[in-house]
């Protein structure tokens, strides 16, 4: 077993490192909400203060009840005794690997942790490229394909992992392709799990959404947290929605011994947010707005460097594609752009992408500011993008790329000037 610390949690350390030194670095690796806690949160947090006790395994009932009720006003009916509560979805994730067993289809590219996680579970993951456009859903017409020859070689295949809309590519998967992925698990016998912790973060909220629960309801669980959509990474709280009993029952043996139950605190504040009273829910919505403003930003300037790359559709991630640039590999490009540029990204092969393809993934969020009265003040804006420390980060962005694009930048060494995420 090879397992390494994860690489988004791995660079956030060194720019922190890079930072204390005096480095000029612009944060695009760490895909964190970047924006502070609403105040009927901490108030929530605060007032359950004294709950120490242990609680249930499943969770407290007001928020698997809460969490039901989530659902269900998303079209997707849930009895609060299939609901499962965890520290965080990521851990829930990994009870899901092990509760479930075998090897895992994964996308590819897909969220660092997914294949990381079935290592540690004993697995290995089937990585299947996404369709052109629409990442974090493996192409369903090449799932049959690989799953049969991995079960051809004795491989005991039994689940599928989505992601809507997707983490690193930013893009949403089209209700057309969820549909034959369903169908797809549904001839195959796979479960699917849906981590669905973007969702409401789509952009648009017009746009198609569609959960594999709504076409194949008897294998697909979903799962979801607050860490995006309300900013609370560090409250790590996360809520699943089973398809049945005995895949519940699993669930809850693992979680019984690994986390026992999530922070009885936070889980009471979770089952407020969950909800949705009409403060959270505004707050939700400006936070979708913000997001999508700042990454079309983020988008127009790798554009016009001649990168391709998707537009976002959902939460705050790029995927941009260099093919074409001098480089052997995406770790050679992204060590490019940080040590002469002061741009951290994440290369690309560290979501199962070919090293070879110079892609790498690009996070938006911490543009906001580095202080809680600077991201308000973006949550705030009716055009965030004027704001100084905001745009002060855009120009830094767009020289390092036109300097790279045009291979201006040999010989360039760090800076070593305050971050211009901090700039005035």
């Amino acid at each position: 077993m090879n397992i390494t610390l994860s690489a988004t949690l791995a660079a956030n350390e060194e720019i922190s490192r890079r930072r204390r030194a005096g480095e000029r670095v612009l944060n695009l690796a760490f895909g964190e909400a970047g924006l502070p806690v609403h105040p009927a949160l901490r108030e929530r947090l605060a007032a359950a203060a004294g709950e120490n006790g242990y609680g249930p395994v499943a969770g407290l009932a007001a928020l698997r009840e809460a969490a039901a009720g989530y659902w269900h006003r998303r079209g997707l009916p849930t009895d609060p005794e299939l609901v499962v509560c965890g520290p965080g979805s990521k851990p829930l994730l990994y009870g899901l690997l092990l509760a479930i067993g075998g090897d895992v289809v994964l996308p590819m590219p897909s969220w660092v942790s997914y294949a990381a996680q079935a290592e540690l579970a004993g697995a290995r993951p089937v990585l299947v490229p996404a369709p052109p456009g629409e990442g974090g859903v493996p192409d369903p017409e090449l799932v049959v394909s690989a799953v049969r020859r991995a079960r051809a070689r004795g491989r005991d295949v039994r689940s599928l992992l989505v992601t809507l809309p997707d983490n690193p590519t930013g893009t949403l998967a089209a209700t057309g392709t969820v549909k034959k992925i369903a169908d797809v698990a549904r001839e195959l016998d796979l479960t699917i799990i849906s981590d669905e912790i973007y969702r409401d973060l789509v952009h648009d909220p017009a746009s198609d959404f569609l959960s594999p629960a709504v076409p194949a309801p008897e294998r697909t669980v979903v799962t979801t947290g607050l860490s995006k959509s309300l900013a609370l990474g560090g409250w790590r709280i996360g809520v699943a929605r089973l398809p049945s009993a005995e895949l519940c029952t699993r669930l809850l043996a693992v979680a019984s011994e690994i986390w026992s139950s999530p922070a009885a605190p936070v889980q009471h504040a979770a089952a407020y947010a969950y909800t949705e009273p009409a403060e959270l829910l505004e707050r939700t919505e400006r936070s979708r707005r913000l997001h999508g403003a700042v990454a079309r930003a983020v988008h127009a300037r790798f554009v016009r460097a001649g990168a391709v790359v998707a537009a976002p559709q959902g939460g705050f991630y790029l995927y941009p594609d260099f093919t074409g640039l001098d480089f052997a590999t995406s770790g050679d490009l992204a060590a490019r752009l940080l040590d002469r540029h002061g741009v951290a990204v994440l290369p690309g092969h560290v979501f199962g992408d070919d090293p070879a393809g110079l892609r790498v993934r690009v996070a938006t969020s911490l543009l906001y500011g580095e202080t809680d009265e600077r991201r308000l003040a973006a949550l705030d804006a009716a055009d965030p993008l004027s704001l100084p420390w905001i745009s002060a980060s855009l120009d830094h962005l767009g020289d390092a790329l036109g300097r790279l694009s045009t291979g201006s930048d040999a010989g360039r060494g760090r800076g070593r000037t305050a971050s211009a995420s901090t700039a005035a």
